[in-house]
């Protein structure tokens, strides 16, 4: 008798052991598939954002604005030394390494994805972090100290770039993850209260 409940025991925790491993093994495999989907977005998002800068540095002048939709949008070639509306543009390097930090944090993050939505979220803000960086890289007037080609003109705002969209997108999608995950949290704890 004590030999079948030592079976029994051996046994349940060997099949215990397997689906804790088969667990594991899929939430790693479910991790590869979102950091696979942030990064397949990124490339995507830089790649797209750097070929529109192509076409505006050969197609756009910095002198005459092509409107799109009025006043309101229009096509103009602007190169930005800075930051969004040119804010920063004697610290050109300061952006530079701030991609780069900016960069590694991302991919960190696209790893440690917890959902497809959050990797799609992730892998836009990457990509316009990359697209922007590319450029603060390898643009004119040198290494790490290359200007941003925007070529978006909003009114008389600002003129920005595809990677600036991105980037835009990104974070409201990371905002509307982070409200949505918020609730259930703040239903649970008022259902906890109500059941005191």
């Amino acid at each position: 008798m004590p030999l079948e409940s030592t079976r029994r025991f051996l046994g349940r925790w060997s099949s215990a052991g397997s689906q804790m491993s088969a667990h594991g093994m899929s939430r790693s495999g479910g991790r590869r598939r979102r950091f696979a989907i942030a990064s397949l977005v990124a490339v995507a998002i830089a790649l797209i954002d750097q070929a529109t800068k192509a076409a505006a540095l050969m197609y756009l002048s910095e002198n005459e604005r092509i409107p799109l939709l009025g006043d309101l949008l229009g096509l103009q070639l602007a190169f930005n030394p800075g930051t969004v509306m040119s804010l920063g543009s004697n610290t050109t390097w300061v952006f530079t390494l701030l991609g780069i930090l900016a960069s590694i944090a991302l991919f960190v993050a696209a790893a440690r994805a917890p959902s497809t939505p959050w990797a799609v979220a992730i892998g836009f803000v990457w990509g316009g972090a990359v697209g922007n960086l590319t450029d603060r890289l390898l643009a004119a007037p040198g290494f790490g100290r290359g200007h941003v080609t925007d070529f978006l003109a909003y009114a008389n705002l600002f003129i920005g770039n595809l990677a600036d969209i991105a980037l835009g997108v990104g974070v409201g999608l990371g905002i509307l993850l982070s409200m949505r995950s918020e609730q259930p949290q703040q239903r649970a704890e008022v259902s906890e209260r109500s059941a005191e």
